[in-house]
């Protein structure tokens, strides 16, 4: 395991190396040139449009807001809870500051490839709507690149089945049980070679049968239930962490203090400064993409479906997610650690992922320990559940595109995708994550070539879109 694990740091290390963080930031740049800063110019109007149910077409296969709620079940998940955590402690506190770099060029990003999503969708025979990076690649850059849109599907296949949408949620959630429920590892069982508790097990077992039960459903169930969830859990989070930072208020310019001078090594041992820096910008936006997945080309694959008749508006919509995922609710986990000092003795105390995050609700809620576990237990499973069900959505679309829009491959990547949920709790956090790091590093490859190469779409229709407005 040692050797497995040896073997995929390395790989992770050359994925994540400096070429695709530059890449990422400088795709986000531009992106924020060509359409002039849409980010910060038309905030206030996309969170407008995001919660406003209005459909402007029968066209797709749900309404606009019903695919930002879809995007943000697939985002707003364990990256926000034990991402946040891990990048912390790997990185430092100053992986927080490179997150938000991160989100902040993101979501000009995520608000191109949404809108070219939603520009070269099609409408299957049977009226369904599939778009996604595949199709604006092949559409929109030619179909020479056709082999680079198949690329990225398959890359999406394998993130979903092997990676961000069932292995590091489920682990997750069955950590976070059991760090409530039996703490002390008393009641076990022997399986795989390994003892688990009865709580991991039991846990796991009716996480998949929800997942079962919803995913066989397909997209417009997957959405139903996103419409109700998403907004409640996030809801629910936002307010205890807020009730945290305003009862350690005190403690908060210190937090932030600590975060920029960890950003940019001014804590580090003389000579590791520069080392600092890059381990902080490495977790901390490896961890930020992880959590918002701008760049990445998943959440266009939900935009494509929406009930919108511009693909400017849809991008102002979809691109509220990694400001509500991001720069909101991952902030607010990062402070949360740092105020408490969780990240500063989660190695002596032998705890890891969610665990640092579940003793920063301790140590920061006036509550009893047992209260604030069951706080974050709850948080976490609506996370990681929803995140579940909108990675097997994307995934599904993926695989569909690389079939030829066969249902049969799909229905049976169905179940294989829910036996990978069933056994994700059995595997260690640290190579559950390396494994998510990789395959989301390799999807972003294709996705960022095709964004550079039709940025001057993006350019043009963001133009048309705000003229026919004034208009």
């Amino acid at each position: 395991m040692d050797l497995f694990n040896s073997f995929l740091a390395k790989c992770d290390d050359i994925v994540w190396g400096p070429v695709l963080i530059i890449a990422i930031l400088a795709v986000g740049a531009i992106l924020t040139i060509r359409t002039k800063g849409i980010q910060f110019r038309k905030l206030g109007k996309a969170f407008k449009f995001a919660f406003s149910k209005s459909e402007d077409t029968t066209e797709g296969d749900v309404s606009s807001f019903g695919a930002l709620c879809t995007a943000l079940s697939a985002t707003i998940g364990t990256g926000n809870i034990v991402g946040v955590a891990t990048a912390i402690c790997a990185g430092g506190p100053g992986a927080l500051f490179w997150m938000w770099i991160a989100a902040l060029l993101g979501t000009a990003t995520k608000y191109a490839e949404c809108l070219l999503a939603t520009k070269f969708r099609t409408v299957a025979e049977d009226g369904h709507v599939l778009g996604g990076p595949f199709y604006y690649i092949e559409k929109g850059m030619g179909p020479k690149w056709k082999w680079l849109a198949k690329v990225f599907a398959i890359f999406g296949v394998l993130a979903g089945v092997m990676g961000i949408g069932t292995i590091t949620q489920i682990n997750g959630i069955t950590s976070a049980i059991e760090g409530f429920f039996d703490p002390g590892k008393t009641a076990t069982v022997s399986l795989f070679g390994r003892d688990y508790t009865w709580a991991v097990v039991i846990g796991g077992l009716v996480v998949t049968l929800f997942v079962a039960l919803v995913v066989i459903g397909g997209i417009k169930r997957i959405t139903k239930v996103s419409e109700v969830v998403v907004p409640f859990m996030a809801v629910l989070y936002i307010v205890v962490a807020v009730f945290i930072l305003i009862w350690n208020a005190k403690a908060i310019p210190a937090a932030f203090v600590e975060v920029i001078e960890s950003a940019f090594g001014l804590r580090a041992a003389a000579g590791g400064a520069l080392g600092a820096i890059f381990m902080a910008m490495q977790k901390g936006i490896a961890r930020g993409i992880f959590s918002n997945e701008a760049g990445l080309g998943s959440a266009p694959i939900a935009a494509a479906a929406a009930k919108v008749d511009s693909p400017a508006k849809q991008g102002l919509i979809s691109m509220t997610g990694t400001v509500i995922d991001t720069l909101i609710i991952c902030t607010m986990t990062g402070l949360t650690i740092v105020i408490t000092g969780a990240h500063n003795v989660a190695e002596s105390l032998g705890i890891e992922g969610a665990q640092v995050t579940e003793y920063a609700f301790e140590q920061g809620l006036p509550f009893p320990g047992a209260v604030s576990s069951f706080i974050l237990m709850i948080c976490l499973i609506f996370f990681a559940f929803t995140t579940i069900l909108g990675w097997d959505y994307y995934s599904e679309k993926c695989l569909e595109y690389i079939v030829g829009g066969n249902e049969k491959p799909v229905k049976v990547y169905r179940w294989i995708y829910i036996a990978a949920v069933f056994v994700g709790p059995y595997l260690t956090v640290s190579a559950v994550w390396t494994i998510a790091d990789i395959f989301n590093g390799l999807m972003a490859l294709p996705n960022i070539v095709a964004l550079v190469a039709l940025s001057g779409v993006v350019a043009a229709e963001t133009k048309l879109y705000f003229d026919s407005i004034k208009k």
